[in-house]
C-alpha cells in the first residue's frame, strides 16, 4: 500500500507540474493573467504531492516496510529512530526524493516572493524552467530512480544504512543543508533562462537573483563545515 501510495503522489505532481507549465506558457503566450495565475496556482498541489511522497517514505523506514526495495537495502531493525529517519538520505533514491521536495519549496518562495509580478514575462518564464526542473525529477523518481520499487518478497529485515551514516547526529543536517544550496541555484538559472528569452539580459535579472545566490552558497558553505565536522 505505501509503494502505492507514493508512486501515486509522485505521478499526482508530476502532472500537476506540466499543467502549471502548459498554463503558464500559454499565459505568457497570449498574455493572459487567468493563465498565469493557475499556473501559479499549480505549484500547491505540486508541493504538496512532493511533502506526501517523502511522508510515505519515512513511514515505510519507520515501520521497516521491507516489501518497499529502498527500505530492504538502507533499513534494519536494529537501526536507531534517528538514523532510520535519516535513511531517506541514506541512498540515491530517496536522495533525489528529498532533493525533490527541497525544489518544489523553494518553488514556493518564488511564487511567495513574486506573487505581485507574475505578469512580468520574465518572472513567468522562471517559474515555468522552476516547474520544467521539477518535471524531470518527478519522471526520474517515477521511472529510473522510482524509491518505491516493489523489493524482493519475503524480507525481513534488511543491512542498515552505511555505517559512515551512523557515526555522527550531524548526519541529520548536513545533507539536507548542501542540498537546500545546490538546489538553491536553481532560481537564478531559472531567471537567467527567463531573461534569455525575454531578451532582459542586462543586470535586472542579476539583482533579482542576488539573494538567492548568496543563500544558496551560504548554505554550501556551511554545510562543508558541518561536513568535515
Amino acid at each position: 500500500m505505501k509503494s502505492a501510495l507514493g508512486i501515486l503522489a509522485i505521478a499526482i505532481g508530476a502532472g500537476a507540474a506540466i499543467i502549471a507549465i502548459t498554463s503558464l506558457l500559454l499565459g505568457l503566450r497570449r498574455g493572459d493573467d487567468r493563465l498565469l495565475a493557475a499556473g501559479r496556482r499549480g505549484i500547491t498541489v505540486v508541493v504538496i504531492a512532493s511533502i506526501a511522497a517523502v511522508a510515505v517514505m519515512e513511514w515505510a523506514l519507520v515501520t521497516h516496510d521491507f516489501s518497499i526495495r529502498y527500505v530492504a537495502e538502507n533499513n534494519a531493525r536494529s537501526t536507531p529512530l534517528l538514523f532510520t529517519i535519516t535513511g531517506l538520505w541514506a541512498a540515491l533514491e530517496g536522495s533525489i526524493l528529498l532533493w525533490l521536495l527541497v525544489l518544489t519549496l523553494l518553488t514556493v518562495g518564488v511564487v511567495v516572493k513574486y506573487r505581485d509580478r507574475l505578469g512580468d514575462p520574465m518572472v513567468g518564464w522562471a517559474l515555468a524552467v522552476l516547474f520544467a526542473v521539477g518535471v524531470f525529477f518527478f519522471v526520474l523518481t517515477l521511472g529510473p530512480a522510482n524509491p518505491f520499487a516493489a523489493g524482493s518478497p519475503g524480507v525481513l529485515d534488511g543491512p542498515g544504512p552505511n555505517p559512515l551514516l551512523q557515526n555522527h547526529i550531524l548526519v541529520m543536517f548536513h545533507p539536507p543543508v548542501l542540498y537546500i544550496g545546490y538546489v538553491g541555484f536553481t532560481v537564478p538559472f531559472a531567471f537567467a533562462i527567463g531573461a534569455l528569452v525575454t531578451g532582459r539580459v542586462g543586470e535586472g535579472w542579476l539583482l533579482e537573483t542576488r539573494r538567492w545566490a548568496l543563500l544558496s552558497w551560504g548554505l554550501l558553505t556551511f554545510g562543508i563545515i558541518l561536513g568535515s565536522w
